[in-house]
């Protein structure tokens, strides 16, 4: 039997003690919205009259808001600018019998 996307917020929201409130907040984190009310939806059984399957863009986001909860914000990268390193200078020839 393979996982749901269910099975997988059930098995995450546990490993990682995380409450209601705990998961509206790392949604947040990626701008994405979520009630309580889906939440709890999302964890019932799948028998019951108000399950709601979890979509692929909703554990996305989850994913990726926990990464930035647990890692923190990406640091900013360092852009190089061209124009900040000087220009090497062109490497001339020797030449031991010039021509006059």
């Amino acid at each position: 039997m393979a996982l749901t996307n269910n099975d997988i917020m059930k098995k995450l929201r546990v490993a990682h003690k995380l409450r209601d409130e705990d998961i509206v907040k790392i949604c947040s984190l990626v701008d994405f919205a979520v009630t309580k009310s889906e939440l709890g939806a999302i964890f019932r059984n799948e028998n019951h009259e108000k399950y709601m399957e979890c979509g692929d863009q909703f554990l996305r986001n989850f994913l990726n808001g926990l990464v930035i909860h647990l890692r923190g914000p990406m640091p900013e990268k360092k852009t190089s600018k061209v124009q900040d390193k000087p220009k090497p200078k062109p490497i001339r020839k020797y030449n031991p019998n010039p021509k006059k």
